[in-house]
């Protein structure tokens, strides 16, 4: 494997952990090389994300590598942050803010058990319009991010409080979670709720 083949395969790993990021560890066992040798393809890949004109760079946090945006761009970020909120949600997207919403803080992984598939590309939406945020780390094995609902959320959705969250049946089994608050997000979204008198 050649150093550009190498950093190729960095970059493509830390793309698809996404928030999560990647040890240095699980990428020399991913990679099958040393350490040094991924080390320095790594580092040699993060320089020059700083020295081109480039609107990412790889950051190390908590000892694992991710690809973040920088944070000189954030304005545009902001915008278009702010414009996309206007815009719906798509159907997992709003399953996995109910989710969130109702069982915060909350992992990906939890939310994806209770989904029954992936939520990641649902939660970067969510994210990015700043429907959810970062809200801590959980204890134990790799100390996976924490979700929560953000104010822009209480905002976009009419509510001054998450004890305005009408009450989930005190029966439901836990797999119809999403349903039960799924369906109250889209009446929202659709306008039925919260109209103002």
């Amino acid at each position: 494997m050649t150093l550009k083949e190498l950093q190729a395969a960095i970059e493509g790993i830390l793309f698809v952990r996404g928030d999560e990021g990647v040890t240095l560890e699980e990428l020399c066992d991913l990679l099958e090389l040393s350490t040094d040798v991924v080390y320095a393809a790594l580092e040699e890949l993060r320089l020059s994300y700083t020295d081109e004109a480039r609107g990412l760079r790889i950051e190390e946090v908590a000892h694992a590598f991710r690809l973040s945006t920088k944070p000189e761009l954030a304005p545009y970020f902001k915008k278009l942050a702010l414009s996309t909120l206007q815009s719906g949600l798509s159907q997992a997207a709003l399953e996995t803010l109910a989710i969130i919403a109702y069982r915060q803080p909350i992992t990906r992984i939890e939310v994806d058990e209770v989904r029954g598939v992936k939520s990641e590309k649902a939660i970067q939406t969510l994210t990015s319009r700043l429907l959810i945020k970062e809200v801590g780390r959980a204890q134990g094995t790799g100390r996976p991010i924490l979700y929560g609902t953000t104010p822009q959320f209480l905002d976009h959705f009419g509510l001054k409080s998450l004890k305005e969250l009408p009450p989930l049946p005190e029966d439901i089994d836990e797999s119809s979670i999403g349903e039960e608050a799924d369906l109250f997000f889209q009446q929202m979204e659709q306008g039925s709720l919260f109209q103002e008198e």
